[in-house]
């Protein structure tokens, strides 16, 4: 007697399904800052930014930031082995005209064992891009120019992608 393809096939599927039960799939955990849902709207968008950069504006951060681990901060910038500090990108021809920036505070890395700057390694700014509004129209007129001769301007804006650095980390 000879076995047909067919059941052949079928001995091979109960052999898998024998070697191990399934796994369920897993769920990526929640990230804690990210948004419930995507953002509907770039008003809602927008909105989150202005929202970062008045905790930053109000935020006790100190300004004098040193190249130094703090591990009684909650916020991973300032526990982070390549610490970074934020400042306020302004820009006026672009909406949102502030978004926060992650500047690095270390040129080398913090030994873990040492808890001293090591720049055998060097700390790299993180980038991310963000989508923005850019005016279409120029800016103000330079000085040499007449005002008179600038035509008039309706305010025109077009999404773009900027990239922003968004935190720091160490290479080799």
């Amino acid at each position: 007697m000879v076995p047909d393809a067919e059941a052949k096939d079928q001995s091979k599927a109960a052999k898998g399904r024998r070697r191990g039960l399934a796994r369920p799939p897993t769920a990526t955990p929640a990230l804690a800052w990210a948004p419930d849902e995507p953002y509907s709207s770039m008003a809602e968008y927008e909105h989150s930014i202005q929202d970062m950069v008045r905790q930053l504006r109000n935020g006790s951060e100190p300004g004098d930031a040193k190249c130094q681990v703090n591990l009684r901060l909650w916020r991973s910038n300032g526990r982070s082995l390549s610490p970074w500090a934020y400042r306020i990108n302004h820009d006026a021809t672009r909406i949102p005209a502030d978004i926060p920036e992650a500047r690095c505070l270390c040129t080398g890395c913090i030994n873990p064992f040492t808890m001293q700057e090591d720049r055998t390694m060097a700390s790299i700014p993180i980038y991310s891009r963000l989508p923005v509004r850019r005016l279409l129209c120029p800016g103000p007129p330079e000085a040499g120019h007449r005002p008179s001769a600038r035509k008039k301007c309706h305010k025109k804006y077009q999404m773009v992608m900027e990239t922003i650095a968004v935190g720091c980390t160490c290479i080799f």
